[in-house]
């Protein structure tokens, strides 16, 4: 058996007895039988795992017509439907059938394993507990609002919330699980979000590295989660980038790090001295391929939160976040001169306007011409009258 995106070439490759099933689509399949090719779909219903037979590889069934068709039924199925015989005692779909459907077909296989977290996570905790057990075609956009409004006292997680759902009832109407233009998060306004900006100013980077010296003199920390700490100071690359850096994204000879996915996706990272000296310092372990090795054998570093609370702490900088050493690494380069273009090229962001939020920071032209005529106007007023 293998697992692929079922195609005409897919298809056509196919020898009697062999079985490809969809990387895209759990359970939709394509068996080459000792004459035919014949598309399938395995799934569960009613809690019983079923096996059900869409039709011969031909016309009409391709590829695509065969997926269509194996999503309809997934449909059918999850509105309480048997697609077998033509037999169909639909149900309405309620919000935790749909929830557990846009999670396992649509989140799973399409978004990022991080990114997939947060999705559950806010289905699960804020959205399924309020309005699970309704049915998902009578949630009206009032229900939204209502919902929103609770989480008005953290307005991210409230707009982030919205998203989510939309997103969900979005997937819901191109399944045709429900009707178009359905979506009840239409026209609900976001809350302004007040961006979690902290710049470590050059005293209270001195206290910090005094705190990350005596952690590592302490012995109280892996040495794995001391290097990491540093390494986001010194890059400003995020923190899942730098928890999962291997050896082999590493190029000592061209003072880089080349990350094959990131979360915008493939990126170069420049090394300063610094990094450099954190990364050749740190030992290789044999059969670890990644650079923070983790307590467990063959893993990377999983948490840094035990360990920079405490340095937090001792260096007194309370409310201070490891992301923040990454807005401290734009914030240096800005005060350096950097232009916007190059800070956004050393965060790796993909869009301008992320980047934006630094150009308070930069270094303004106006400014500076500024400065030197208050210089001039100064060492004239300051002059000696016959001087003058």
């Amino acid at each position: 058996m293998a697992t692929k995106r079922i195609t005409k070439r897919v298809v056509d490759s196919l020898t009697p007895g062999e079985i490809v099933w969809d990387s895209e689509l759990s359970g939709f399949s394509v068996r080459c039988q000792r004459r035919d090719k014949v598309y399938g779909l395995k799934t569960r219903v009613n809690g019983r795992q079923r096996w059900f037979t869409i039709g011969k590889h031909g016309a009409p069934w391709t590829p695509d017509t065969a997926r269509r068709h194996a999503v309809g039924m997934l449909g059918e199925i999850a509105r309480g439907g048997d697609p077998s015989n033509g037999r169909s005692k639909t149900k309405d779909l309620t919000v935790d059938e749909l929830a557990k459907l846009f999670l396992a077909e649509h989140v799973e296989r399409k978004r990022k394993a991080s990114t997939a977290n947060l999705y559950r996570d806010i289905l699960n905790r804020l959205v399924l507990p309020k309005l699970g057990r309704r049915i998902a075609k009578d949630i009206k956009n009032a229900d939204i609002a209502g919902l929103h409004h609770e989480l008005h006292g953290t307005p991210y997680q409230a707009n982030r919330t919205v998203a989510v759902i939309s997103k969900m009832f979005s997937f819901a109407e191109a399944r045709e699980l429900l009707p178009k233009d359905g979506n009840p998060c239409r026209h609900i306004e976001k809350y302004r979000e007040n961006p979690r900006e902290r710049f470590l100013t050059s005293e209270e980077i001195n206290r910090l590295a005094d705190a990350i010296q005596e952690a590592e003199q302490s012995g109280r920390s892996l040495p794995s989660t001391i290097a990491a700490i540093r390494l986001l100071l010194f890059t400003g690359a995020r923190r899942g980038e730098i928890l999962t850096l291997k050896w082999e994204f590493v190029d000592f000879e061209r003072s880089m790090l080349f990350l094959p996915d990131s979360k915008t996706g493939k990126k170069p990272i420049h090394l300063n001295a610094l990094a450099i000296a954190v990364l050749r310092e740190l030992p290789r372990v044999v059969g670890n391929p990644y650079v923070l090795p983790g307590r467990k054998e063959g893993e990377s570093v999983k948490e840094l939160k035990t360990s920079w609370q405490s340095i937090r702490q001792k260096s007194g900088l309370d409310g201070v976040r490891l992301h923040d050493m990454r807005h401290t690494f734009a914030s240096i380069a800005a005060g350096a001169g950097a232009s916007l273009y190059i800070i956004g090229k050393l965060l790796g962001h993909k869009n301008p306007a992320t980047t934006q939020r630094y150009a308070h920071l930069a270094n303004d032209p106006l400014r500076s011409v500024g400065q030197q005529i208050a210089d001039s106007l100064g060492a004239a007023l300051t002059k000696a009258p016959e001087a003058r």
